[in-house]
């Protein structure tokens, strides 16, 4: 069974900025998604897709075409959206949330086998995006402005 999700979008209470973009929240944030990325990246290694199915050895596999594979994530994630689908493996699921998650799964397995540090770039970047101008909502609003 899925679990529930609030689907609110965040104001000035929910959650709280000044907590979440503390020194101990960022370090929590970093770890614990470093943790999945090991997670992820452990699995894909263990499912032998880091080595020659024949032969044993070890794949320098291309970076572009693992980024690529990321974007299809993305696009089947549209593609469910579109015709508002139901995922076939998780069919008690949305094809878009199930299609997204496999993007994770994709962008954590690839920052694993690069040694990325995808969680302390993450809480660096949510840091620098509460500080950005274009951003706040008077800036989005203007002319010129980002509209998505």
């Amino acid at each position: 069974m899925p679990m529930s999700r609030d689907v609110n979008h965040m104001d000035s209470t929910t959650p709280n900025l000044d907590k979440l973009l503390s020194g101990d929240s960022q370090n929590n944030i970093a770890q614990s998604v470093n943790e999945v990325v090991d997670v992820c990246h452990g699995m894909a290694k263990e499912s032998g897709w880091w080595n020659d199915a024949q032969t044993g050895e070890p794949l320098r596999r291309n970076k572009g075409e693992l980024l690529c594979l990321i974007h299809s994530e993305i696009s089947e994630a549209m593609e469910g959206v579109r015709k508002n689908l139901m995922d076939d493996k998780l069919p008690e699921r949305k094809m878009e949330e199930v299609e997204l998650a496999d993007a994770v799964i994709r962008i954590f397995d690839y920052a694993g086998a690069h040694g990325l540090d995808i969680g302390g770039a993450l809480a660096e970047k949510l840091i620098y995006n509460a500080g950005r101008v274009d951003h706040k909502p008077q800036q989005r609003l203007k002319e010129g402005g980002k509209r998505f």
